[in-house]
């Protein structure tokens, strides 16, 4: 059987990297510093974010940019207590108390209709393409999409309607999660990295960790940078995490690292690309 490597015109024993700067269009500072980490720093894909406050202005510096790598972040939840976002459909079941996505994914899983989420989801990736963005990928927000079949469901149709690789977690969470999300992907023929990590704190740290037990073929590591704005200091308490997230995927050393360690980068374009010829 092909491996992933293989399908991008690489060898098995090779190791590639994706690096992602998540939450665009949630923020000004998160959307400023996508565009830093994927124009002048080592992202090589980010996430839009489209019921956020900020997605239209991500998706004006976005469209049409055949340079840009991005993902929609199907986004189902809202976490942060003082800043809230809100469906684009207003659906009634996707709405807490105070007007906004649920907080947690399991708030959403006992009170969301699947119909309306799929109305949801599918309403955020045709505002994205309506906007002029061309994405590469699908990914969920939280991982609410994931670790439950039925919304499972809805993610995989929607990845396979629109011919786009879907970021899934890897290792157990599959175990963890009580069905094969993975397998169940790939028998649809969506593409999905070999392993992911998303970075919790410490985040140089955690991505030397990451580098130094690098497996062969595709991973991807996810960050959430932001700006150093009080707008972030406010309302997230993980925003000094965030800071350091643009600090690492800026750093002018990373480059040089990542070459000297035979790591070869690459963005979603490259496995969307091959998931449709194979399609």
């Amino acid at each position: 059987m092909t491996s992933l490597a293989q399908a991008l015109g690489h060898n098995n024993d090779d190791r590639l990297l994706i690096l992602s700067a998540d939450l665009m269009g949630s923020t000004h500072a998160a959307t400023a510093a996508g565009l830093s980490a994927l124009r002048d720093g080592c992202a090589t894909t980010a996430t839009l974010m489209m019921p956020g406050p900020w997605a239209r202005h991500a998706a004006d510096h976005l469209a049409n940019a055949d340079d840009l790598d991005v993902g929609i972040h199907l986004t189902l939840n809202a976490e942060l207590e003082s800043f809230r976002w809100a469906p684009l459909t207003h659906a009634p079941s996707l709405l807490d108390g105070d007007g906004g996505f649920p907080r947690t994914p399991e708030d959403l899983w006992d009170h969301a209709d699947i119909d309306e989420v799929r109305r949801e989801c599918r309403a955020q990736v045709e505002r994205a393409v309506s906007w002029g963005v061309e994405p590469t990928h699908l990914t969920t927000h939280l991982l609410a999409m994931q670790q439950r079949p039925e919304f499972f469901d809805v993610l995989l149709d929607i990845a396979v309607e629109t011919e786009l690789p879907i970021r899934l977690e890897s290792g157990d969470a599959e175990t963890t999660a009580g069905f094969p999300f993975r397998r169940l992907a790939t028998e649809e023929g969506v593409s999905m990295p070999d392993h992911f990590r998303l970075v919790r704190g410490g985040t140089r740290a955690h991505l030397e960790a990451v580098l130094a037990d690098l497996a062969p073929g595709v991973t991807e590591v996810a960050f959430a940078p932001a700006l150093a704005a009080e707008e972030i200091r406010a309302i997230d308490p993980s925003a000094a995490g965030r800071f350091d997230d643009l600090a690492v995927l800026t750093d002018r050393e990373l480059h040089a690292r990542l070459k000297g360690l035979g790591v070869t980068l690459i963005g979603y374009r490259a496995l969307r690309d091959a998931q449709r010829a194979a399609g």
